[in-house]
This record gives C-alpha cells, structure tokens and sequence, in this order.
C-alpha cells in the first residue's frame, strides 16, 4: 500500500458488500440500505482515486482492485482514463472538455446553467457524449493493446455476468440492493461534475474552473471536494489535498468556495425556486 491512509478505501470496499449480503440473507433494513447508498459515493471517490494514483505497489492487487470496483460499482475501471484523465483533467472544464457543464441545454435554460434540473440531467447528457469516447478508446487499444482491450471487455463481462447471476437468484434483491445502489452512486459520480463546475469559468484563464466545498462530508468522501488543489495536483494522494488547497484559497473566487456541500445544495437548487436571491451567478468567461 502506497499510503496509510488507504485502509479508510480498504474497509468502504469491504463494508459496502458486506452490507448487501447481510441485507440479503437476513432482510431489509433502512438504516444499513442508508449507509450502502452513502458507502456507494465513496467507492465512486475510492474508485476515481484509484485511477490518479495506485492503492498498491504491486500490479497485481491494482489490477484486482480495478476489477473489484468494477462490480462495486457497476460500471468498468477503464473509462475513467479516456473520460477523465484524458479529457477532464486534460482540458480542466475548457471548451475541448466532452463533458464541460455549459455545453448543454436544459428545457427553458442553454447551456452555462446551475439548478435542480441541470444537476439532474447532467449525468444522462455527460453519459451521451462520453460513450462515444469509450468505444473510440475500445477501438485503439484493440489496435494498438490488444491485451489491454480484453482486460477492459473483461471488465464488462464481469459487471453483466454478475447482474445476470444475483438477478437469476432473486430479481427483487438484486434490483434493490445492487442495482439501484449501484446507479445512485453512477448518478453521483457524474452529477458531482455539475457541483464542482457549473457557473465556474471554463475559459482555461484562471483558477476559478472549480468549486471548492469544506465541511465534515470532505474527510468522509475522501477530501474530494477541495477541486482546485486536485486539478492542480491530480497525482497527489487524497489526504494532502488540504494541506494543497491552502495554495490556492486566496486565489479562488469566493463564489466557489462553499462552506457545506449540503447547504450548497440546498440554496442552489431547493431554495433557488422560491426567490431569485438565492440562484448561482455564472463566472464564465468573466474576469
């Protein structure tokens, strides 16, 4: 293991199956299913952590890993290179990033938004764009890896093999305690884009490309809402980033430095329907 800290990954990756297979065996329970369904951010955390720098030394176990998340979390490990670290970071929320938030439309809104319906739709917008991408990465590592590309087919047959095996034991259980767990924590993982940049300046000028959120969320879900510092530092293990962050605090626009994801949330998106006070103001391509 590269970095102490990691056994908090270690126990959510092994907590939140256990917490399905206990469900399973001896029933429902609303306050375990609460706790899977916050353990399924984190493994969305754990997972694009993964990516930027290595649990393990070994290659061995980081190849496990990748494949042990894949079923946590329903999606492969592979897509994170093409979508994030190759575009995301890349071209840090700028007019080439697939996904940047004011590139797409909502119903009576275009483009640069941030509301209830845009945090919504997000994901099903940013899914359509990135898909394409992923089978584009399929096609040259099939060319040019071939290996590699059977690694990350492999990583799809795990996640359908798995739905298709829980499925045929007990559809029920498994579109509960699997399925929908899983899809709340892809929801999150894409919809948290959204949070970090939407009404951010995605002209590449600046620092103020992301939103930075404090609070007691950020040591649970892995310090990931301190976004500038982890742009600036992608390979940086999660538990510097607050040391990190204090380079850049001075330097990010107030607007983007929140106090409570959970208050955020709720002024931006619940409160900004009842009076205009409260509604995001976008910094896009403002000095």
């Amino acid at each position: 293991m590269r970095n102490w800290r990691d056994w908090q990954s270690i126990a959510y990756l092994l907590l939140l199956p256990s917490l399905v297979v206990w469900q399973w065996q001896q029933g429902f329970s609303w306050p375990l299913y609460l706790l899977e369904l916050f353990l399924t951010l984190g493994v969305g955390v754990i997972h694009h952590n993964h990516i930027h720098l290595r649990i393990w030394t070994s290659r061995r176990l980081n190849r496990l890993t990748d494949l042990w998340l894949t079923l946590l979390q329903g999606h492969p490990t592979f897509v994170f290179y093409p979508s994030h670290i190759g575009n995301h970071h890349r071209y840090q929320h700028g007019e080439q990033d697939l996904a940047r938030t004011y590139r797409f439309n909502t119903p009576g809104a275009r483009g640069d938004t941030n509301h209830l319906l845009g945090y919504l739709l997000h994901p099903l917008q940013a899914i359509s764009v990135l898909y394409p991408e992923f089978f584009a990465y399929l096609k040259r590592r099939y060319q040019f890896q071939r290996a590699y590309f059977y690694y990350c087919v492999l990583q799809y047959f795990l996640v359908v093999g798995l739905w298709i095996a829980l499925a045929w034991i007990d559809w029920e259980k498994w579109l509960v305690l699997v399925l929908i767990p899983q899809l709340h924590g892809l929801h999150w993982l894409l919809a948290t884009n959204y949070l970090q940049h939407a009404h951010a300046d995605g002209s590449g000028n600046n620092l103020q490309f992301a939103r930075n959120f404090y609070g007691l969320l950020n040591p649970l879900l892995f310090n990931i809402g301190l976004h500038t510092a982890h742009h600036q530092h992608p390979r940086a293990h999660w538990s510097q980033l607050p040391e990190l962050h204090q380079q850049y605090a001075t330097q990010v626009h107030p607007a983007l430095q929140e106090n409570s994801l959970l208050r955020y949330m709720l002024r931006t998106y619940l409160l900004a329907l009842l009076h205009p006070r409260w509604r995001s103001r976008s910094l896009h391509n403002k000095d």
